[in-house]
């Protein structure tokens, strides 16, 4: 069983989930939720209009400590469902009229996910499948995945094993989110666009940085990183692997909307330059160099974010829409 020696990301806890223990997750094996919504503040092709049916998990393989979702990683907001209630929120979403269905940090339940993907499919269930993830996922649980997931829809937050040692105590984030990001392009190869969802007709050789704003993703990858104060060597080494790696096989998005949460220059944990770059919004000036870097290396297949985003608004609300009562 995969929750009793529990190594679904590479945290590697090796804990009982199934006995009631609880890994670096914070979570059991019993499927928590804070919000099931349509969503429409994600890449336009995934949004769409209509809105992507956002699935937001309790919990989280990371716990980045400038995490704006930080209600739900650190799972103080949580509501239990059973694998039948997940199967009935899918379906639900999708009467709703969402664009897809959009596992937000999913990995600690992947088991119970496949299993309830199956019980929707079996009742109706046909929209596409988004796995929005912060990219710590063992390559086993990806591999689980294959054949459920048509768009995966991964971070890629830190190069640096100092930054990621410091931000999310894992210093081979940078290694295993690649590794990560490569298993996701085998599963689904280049994106794919399906012109029915817009009036503007699709030849074959069509520049996809344009259509992807039009029509409706139907499988394929969007690697997203967000610039963080402070960092934009980082990011430029990131933007930089993954144009040599993945060429237009992959999407990019390049965003900017980094809201700190606190005050971190009391930290003591942290290099006082880097504390105070946390405490702090990306500045415009620092998110156009990044900009600037990515179009002069060649990447054209990008989604960018246009004007102040850096909003608590942008954050959503978990108080448990869309879950039973």
């Amino acid at each position: 069983m995969p929750f009793e020696r529990c190594s679904l990301c590479y945290r590697n806890c090796k804990v009982n989930r199934s006995d009631g223990n609880v890994g670096f997750c914070k979570e059991t094996d019993t499927i928590r939720l804070a919000r099931a919504a349509l969503h429409f503040w994600e890449e336009p092709c995934i949004s769409r209009t209509c809105g992507s049916g956002a699935v937001f998990f309790t919990g989280c393989s990371l716990g980045c400590i400038f995490c704006q979702n930080f209600q739900i990683s650190d799972s103080s907001v949580g509501k239990e469902v059973s694998v039948s209630t997940l199967s009935d929120i899918f379906l639900h979403l999708q009467e709703q009229g969402a664009a897809n269905i959009n596992l937000v940090t999913p990995t600690h339940f992947v088991p119970q996910i496949i299993r309830a993907l199956d019980l929707a499919r079996s009742h109706g269930l046909t929209l596409p499948i988004v796995y929005n993830t912060g990219t710590y996922d063992s390559l086993s649980t990806l591999r689980m995945l294959e054949g459920y997931v048509d768009i995966y829809l991964p971070d890629c937050k830190f190069a640096s094993p100092s930054l990621s040692g410091a931000l999310c105590h894992a210093t081979d984030y940078y290694e295993r989110a690649m590794e990560g990001i490569r298993e996701m392009v085998r599963q689904t190869g280049p994106c794919v666009f399906d012109p029915a969802s817009s009036n503007i007709p699709v030849p074959d050789d069509a520049d996809l940085s344009f259509y992807s704003e039009h029509t409706a993703m139907k499988k394929g990858v969007i690697v997203r990183h967000l610039v963080l104060p402070g960092q934009l060597e980082d990011s430029c080494h990131i933007l930089s692997d993954l144009h040599m790696q993945f060429q237009d096989q992959i999407f990019i998005s390049i965003m900017n909307q980094y809201t700190p949460m606190k005050d971190f220059t009391s930290d003591p944990s942290l290099d006082p330059k880097l504390a105070a770059a946390l405490s702090r919004k990306l500045t415009t000036y620092e998110y156009d160099k990044v900009l600037s870097y990515a179009e002069k290396i060649g990447i054209t297949n990008a989604f960018i974010q246009a004007g102040h985003t850096a909003k608590e608004s942008y954050i959503p609300a978990f108080d448990y829409e869309g879950l039973p009562e």
